[in-house]
């Protein structure tokens, strides 16, 4: 017995023994028609009903009869084929999504989910554990960001890859998502690089405690706040917090992310005929992103922005490898098995036993700086990039005390070049002066001695 014809055997019960009452004087048609739930006009009906025909006089006879709106069996036959054909790994809001998108659908999630659920396509979903309190989601967006690696075998028949993700807390919207053959440190600064490029620094960013992000001394327990690595160096000279997280359950907002894109992203990335990293990381970027912010993200609790823009770029210089190197007798360093050769400058002669500053940056690219002072650029290989040549940043730190003979301030050679010759002019005021000219008249040696 179904619910509807249960509830009908309720309502006859109920109206026989209500009719007695009201025939025993007890309640009027009033009253009796409020207890059922009807109006007095309809319990008049049934009462006329009931007696001319007994209890058949109260069935409905809309039971057995199909609705008028029922879904159409030549629409969901074809909706059933669809998904044994083309879509037997997906979910059921995600196969109606394509329906809808691809295959011009028009009925609705729930009658599509039960249909394939009588057919033995898709099994009801397990009933969830009891409810736990989440914590509550950062008001503003730019508070707080998430970033973490999952391995999956996004691409369809190749080895597992790393999606790196970087997410907002307070909507859940991916600000950069990427996939690499191994999560680590360049991985680490090419999504805040991407992120802080578009939208600028944010306050804060949350991740597990891999060993690319922290140094833990001892496993299990706490991380350590003075021994940093190069994503947890460059963190604090932006003045970005950076949290640990100590169980995946702590970062609970990035773990359901990621159980959502491994659910839906593979297959995406198989409709979409991708099969290289390189096609695959183009289209996340261009397509995917987009699509699943505006599927997925949430509008923030409070309006505006924690954002803040770097004017002056500096996350360009932070945000990739840094090291130190000592400059060997040859002016040269050793970077990654080569050796780079530092260029003439007019900072010094030379750079030997000097400690130089080397970034790498994601795209392989080197830089060596002394101080603040960038003396050379190098390509992934080791060659020198050469630059268009530039003004000066050498400036004189005041005017000259007084000016040259010509009128004008000479042009001093450059530190680095080579010495005079010996046999060139010899500048003013270093001739040798006449020995006439260096005693007074009338006392020549000579004249001074006796006859």
């Amino acid at each position: 017995m179904n619910r509807a014809a249960f509830h009908e055997g309720v309502r006859r019960m109920r109206f026989s023994s209500i009719l007695d009452r009201h025939h025993g004087g007890e309640l009027t048609q009033i009253e009796a028609a409020e207890m059922l739930g009807i109006d007095e006009r309809t319990f008049r009906r049934w009462q006329v009903r009931f007696e001319a025909e007994g209890d058949a006089g109260l069935a409905d006879l809309r039971l057995g009869q199909p609705s008028p709106r029922r879904a159409s069996s030549q629409e969901i036959e074809r909706m059933l084929g669809l998904y044994r054909d083309r879509y037997a790994d997906f979910t059921v809001k995600q196969f109606h999504e394509h329906l809808c998108k691809r295959h011009n659908y028009l009925l609705g999630y729930t009658v599509t989910k039960v249909h394939l659920q009588r057919a033995g396509l898709v099994r009801p979903a397990v009933k969830r554990s009891a409810h736990r309190k989440k914590r509550p989601r950062r008001p503003l967006i730019g508070m707080m960001l998430h970033q973490d690696g999952s391995r999956h075998a996004w691409l369809e028949g190749q080895a597992p890859l790393d999606l790196i993700v970087t997410l907002d807390d307070a909507t859940g919207a991916l600000y950069s998502i990427f996939l690499v053959a191994e999560e680590g440190t360049a991985s680490t600064f090419q999504g805040l690089r991407e992120v802080v490029e578009k939208h600028g620094l944010f306050c804060s960013l949350y991740t597990d405690r891999g060993s690319h992000y922290f140094h833990t001394p001892k496993a299990g327990e706490k991380v350590s706040r003075t021994q940093l690595t190069q994503v947890g160096r460059a963190l604090a000279h932006l003045g970005i917090e950076h949290i640990a997280a100590y169980s995946p359950q702590a970062r609970g907002r990035s773990e359901r992310a990621f159980r959502t894109l491994q659910d839906r992203l593979p297959k995406e990335l198989r409709l979409a005929a991708i099969t290289t990293i390189e096609a695959a990381n183009a289209w996340l970027r261009e397509t995917y992103m987009a699509e699943h912010n505006a599927r997925f993200a949430i509008t923030p609790l409070e309006e505006g922005s924690a954002f803040v823009p770097d004017a002056a770029a500096a996350w360009r210089e932070i945000l990739c490898l840094e090291e130190e190197r000592i400059v060997a007798n040859d002016n040269t360093i050793s970077w990654n098995g080569m050796r780079l050769q530092i260029p003439a400058s007019r900072l010094r002669p030379h750079f030997v036993k000097a400690s130089v500053r080397v970034h790498e940056y994601p795209d392989g690219t080197v830089s060596v700086f002394l101080g603040p002072h960038l003396l050379a650029r190098y390509t992934a290989q080791g060659g020198q990039i050469v630059s268009a040549p530039a003004a000066s940043s050498l400036a004189s730190c005041s005017a000259p005390s007084r000016p040259s003979p010509s009128g004008g301030r000479q042009e001093r050679p450059a530190l680095t070049a080579p010495p005079r010759d010996a046999s060139g002019k010899a500048r003013a005021g270093t001739e040798k002066r006449a020995s006439s000219r260096t005693k007074k008249p009338g006392t020549d040696s000579c004249a001074a001695m006796p006859a």
